[in-house]
């Protein structure tokens, strides 16, 4: 929720522009009035007659105290915006709520609300506001909805000041602003298993075991409800705290999404192109797998891994999924084409450590491309890659033979490949790959779900 007071009417627009702006501020009532008194005037003094005089003055007169008036005004206002919620999905709505508090000890006269929000959601939302009395509030709401995912500002909040006469019309801007986060879609992925899946904390369990040995103990200080049994003296005597052993651990299986965002690699564009759609289950993926315990991380084609910091890159204890959600989110949210041409800097990521479960969405891949792409199954305990016909998006056809090539050539090198024709459900994929590689020999990690 973003707030913004306003101390008076020369503030809301940091004073800029003065009386010339409140004077550029006339209506086309107000310039009329204006051009009537004058030319009554010039008339008068030709034909001299005085009460034409008379009237051209108070012709003349009537927009310029309105001005005067206007531009003297010191409104106190205070105003602010609320976001519900502040990151939507995309093709959802949220809604946004305006409050405008008089807070001076007069009442205004007759208030127009205007705030400023990108084309992609919508018309600009326009309100108008009976006299506010002094220390009253009024609230109103507008929704906003966008097809396109990304980070879009709203704001600034504009309010609009009309004399009772309507001859003069000023704008003044509030500085604060509030930013909506439209993140991919997702869809909700089957909790399928494959076979040599372990039991316990997280698939492909494994566990780190407390070195035998009074050399090899790593200790650790003692915490509140720890066995007293597991107090190690030595370390104890030596840091001169209670220090107990570090005993058996349960280590998090790992998954990494493997994003491909070459320009190169696809055709199209818009919230329906085969991009769009690798996004999407790229961020269906991280959240599936998310749930399911594991520690994931997102890497692009660039070698960029997020969040980036942590253990080897990796995010997602049973207390931070939720954060860690919203940073791969944000994330996607914001993600575009890189001019890259290859593979070559998310292999060298993969080369150095173990990565657990690799699934992978990527565009067209030549031949050098896919040699590279096989070679990235080595260090992976299990890999699924989907694999997608960019051309077929644009046109609606089947899947060219050209594509059928590769995922061949991935399903020898020991991944678990499919083709992604357009307008395919990834959640059938998901089961469609759950069960080739059920019956698959290669499943060495211990599955993912």
């Amino acid at each position: 929720m973003t707030t913004a007071a306003v101390p008076d009417g020369q503030r809301e627009d940091d004073d800029r522009g003065g009386l010339r702006a409140a004077l550029g501020g006339l209506t086309t009532r107000g310039r009329s009035f204006l051009a009537a008194g004058m030319a009554a005037a010039v008339c008068a003094y030709v034909l001299g007659q005085a009460d034409l005089l008379r009237v051209g003055l108070l012709l003349a007169a009537l927009p310029l105290i309105c001005v005067l008036v206007l531009h003297r005004t010191r409104y106190q206002v205070a105003a602010s915006r609320r976001l519900d919620p502040q990151r939507v999905e995309a093709g959802t709505e949220a809604r946004v709520q305006l409050r405008v508090e008089n807070v001076s000890k007069l009442p205004t006269g007759l208030l127009m609300l205007q705030d400023h929000v990108p084309y992609m959601l919508g018309p600009r939302p326009r309100f108008v506001l009976d006299r506010v009395e002094a220390g009253g509030r009024r609230e109103v709401s507008y929704r906003v909805r966008s097809d396109l995912r990304g980070r879009f500002p709203l704001g600034p909040l504009q309010l609009r000041l009309n004399d009772p006469f309507g001859m003069c019309e000023l704008t003044r801007s509030f500085s604060a602003y509030d930013t909506l986060t439209v993140v991919p879609r997702t869809v909700p992925l089957p909790p399928v298993k494959l076979t040599g899946e372990a039991s316990g904390y997280g698939d492909g369990q494994q566990r780190s075991l407390a070195l035998a040995g009074d050399d090899d103990i790593i200790p650790r200080a003692y915490r509140h409800g720890d066995d007293l049994r597991r107090v190690h003296w030595r370390s104890t005597a030596r840091y001169g705290e209670l220090m107990v052993r570090r005993e058996e651990q349960p280590q998090r299986a790992r998954c990494t999404v493997l994003l491909d965002t070459r320009r190169i690699a696809y055709q199209g564009s818009g919230p329906d192109s085969a991009f769009e759609w690798a996004v999407s289950g790229a961020a269906s993926a991280l959240v599936h797998m998310l749930a399911r315990g594991y520690a994931v991380r997102l890497l692009t084609d660039t070698g960029s891994a997020v969040p980036g910091e942590g253990s080897e890159g990796f995010a997602g204890t049973a207390q931070e999924s939720a954060d860690s959600a919203g940073l791969l989110m944000d994330t996607l949210a914001v993600v575009d084409h890189s001019e890259g041409g290859g593979l070559s800097r998310a292999s060298d990521v993969l080369r150095g450590g173990s990565e657990g479960l690799l699934i992978a969405f990527v565009g067209d891949l030549d031949e050098e491309q896919a040699a590279l792409t096989a070679r990235m199954r080595g260090r992976s305990g299990g890999a699924i890659a989907f694999v997608l016909d960019s051309g077929t998006w644009l046109t609606g056809g089947a899947v060219s033979g050209a594509v059928e090539d590769r995922v061949q050539q991935l399903r020898e090198a020991g991944w678990t490949a499919l083709a992604v024709p357009a307008g395919a459900r990834l959640a059938d994929l998901w089961q469609q790959a759950a069960g080739a590689r059920a019956e698959s020999a290669a499943d060495t990690y211990g599955g993912w779900s």
